[in-house]
């Protein structure tokens, strides 16, 4: 696609600055720098402006950053400025509300250091705000930081690892192994059937909400593989034809996306129910509709998503 990258989350052009993840004192210094800022992300949800909701930078030695129990994520240079992230998921808030962690969290946690105007918010549902820089700034903490949560570990011996590189790697310091974040592969794909995209729904999703089918490329697996292999085992269809479109960095926690087009051999649906709800397909005008006009039976792909991005550049004819 010409404009793939255009997608939530695409490249930015960010400077990540790689080169300074090993130069301690230089990072020391950018921490101690005016224009510098932190991000703080709560439990996987980062602290948002709720007026503009843009991402809030803190000052690196803002009280909050107080309850981080690791160094600070060097992310890069922001236009000048740097930019970090810390994890303060150790803060405990009166009251955690039971939707935390759910697919659709609407609550919203204020912090007694912080102005009423900040927040830490649910990404999936304030993402279509960010600019697309703001964008990939979010992106690359939840993702590194949902890494170093579940990493804390050696995979090779099991003794407690350590941050280095600016929160780039884990090392090990009994067996010396070192340990980098992790992106899972996952296919997603638009299948197409003459005039018609097929369409799936996960069980717990919010109701009437269906998206494209996808799936997670398995060992030894190309993306075509995968393409075709997921389609058949959640609904049936066989497919032939596959070609590459766009991808997205989904920090959900820290997957790469591979948009994909497949061209289907058949339209008769047979749901795997341990996968799909529910899988049928859908006519381009009928899409279009659900798209403009609030259709019960059928809620869209959430704004932001590749999903949607795929859908919407499929019914306006700019694929290629």
């Amino acid at each position: 696609m010409k404009h793939a990258e255009s997608v939530m989350f695409g490249g930015s052009g960010l400077d990540r600055a790689a080169h300074l993840r090993g130069a301690d004192e230089e990072l020391a210094k950018l921490l101690q720098k005016d224009g510098t800022g932190v991000l703080a992300i709560w439990r996987g949800k980062p602290l948002l402006n709720l007026k503009t909701r843009a991402p809030h930078w803190l000052a690196p030695d803002h009280p909050v950053l107080d309850a981080a129990d690791e160094s600070p994520i060097f992310l890069g240079i922001d236009d000048g400025a740097a930019r970090f992230a810390r994890d303060i998921s150790g803060w405990d808030p009166e009251q955690v509300p039971d939707t935390l962690g759910a697919f659709h969290d609407p609550s919203e946690q204020g912090h007694p250091d912080l102005p009423g105007t900040l927040a830490f918010c649910e990404l999936r549902a304030n993402m279509s705000a960010l600019s697309p820089r703001q964008a990939e700034l979010v992106a690359m903490s939840k993702a590194v930081l949902s890494w170093h949560e579940i990493h804390g570990f050696c995979a090779r011996c099991g003794a407690k690892s350590v941050i280095s590189q600016a929160g780039w790697q884990r090392d090990c310091p009994s067996c010396k192994a070192h340990h980098f974040p992790r992106n899972d592969p996952v296919v997603i794909m638009l299948i197409l059937h003459g005039n018609s995209v097929l369409m799936g729904r996960s069980p717990g999703w919010p109701e009437g909400m269906y998206s494209l089918l996808a799936g997670f490329v398995e060992a030894g697996e190309t993306i075509e593989g995968a393409v075709r292999r997921e389609t058949f085992e959640e609904s049936g269809i066989k497919v032939g034809e596959v070609s590459y479109l766009s991808s997205q960095p989904w920090p959900f926690p820290s997957s790469l996306m591979f948009g994909c087009l497949g061209v289907a051999e058949s339209k008769d649906i047979t749901v795997d129910p341990e996968e799909l709800e529910d899988a049928v397909w859908v006519t381009r005008e009928e899409m279009a509709l659900s798209l403009v006009e609030e259709n019960p039976k059928m809620k869209p792909a959430r704004k932001g998503s590749i999903a949607r991005f795929l859908i919407e550049n499929w019914l306006a004819d700019t694929l290629d």
